[in-house]
């Protein structure tokens, strides 16, 4: 089981940065993948970017160059830094995990997760 609470949202104009954490509780293993998803009212949840144990990351086009996701494993927290920060960054932010199921798998762009934190609004105004 992993818990995950997710923090650092709040509103910030065009072209500002944000730093989002996740707090990682339970057990995570050499195999757990973790990644940064967010959410629009109406619209479906999107992938933003991935991180596996091994700190090979993943970012989706729409964040590339602009977002940078971390791990600290000593702190057991992920983070997410958001640079140059546009209105259609604007949405509910969720950090999640899971622990692939087969070591043939790799976590860049593997969205399927099993445990999610409950979110962290993100709003960008102009």
């Amino acid at each position: 089981q992993i818990n995950l609470v997710e923090t650092g949202g709040g509103s910030v104009q065009v072209g500002g940065s944000l730093r989002l954490s996740c707090e990682i509780s339970g057990h995570t293993t050499p195999s757990t993948c973790m990644g940064w998803f967010r959410q629009v009212p109406g619209k479906e949840r999107e992938g933003v970017a991935t991180i596996g144990s091994d700190g090979e990351t993943s970012y989706a086009v729409a964040v590339k160059g602009r977002f940078t996701v971390s791990r600290d494993k000593a702190k057991n927290i992920m983070y997410l830094q958001m640079n140059n920060l546009q209105p259609e960054d604007t949405a509910m932010y969720y950090c999640a995990a899971v622990d692939l199921p087969g070591s043939w798998y790799v976590c860049s762009y593997y969205y399927d997760m099993n445990y999610w934190g409950k979110g962290t609004l993100v709003t960008i105004s102009s």
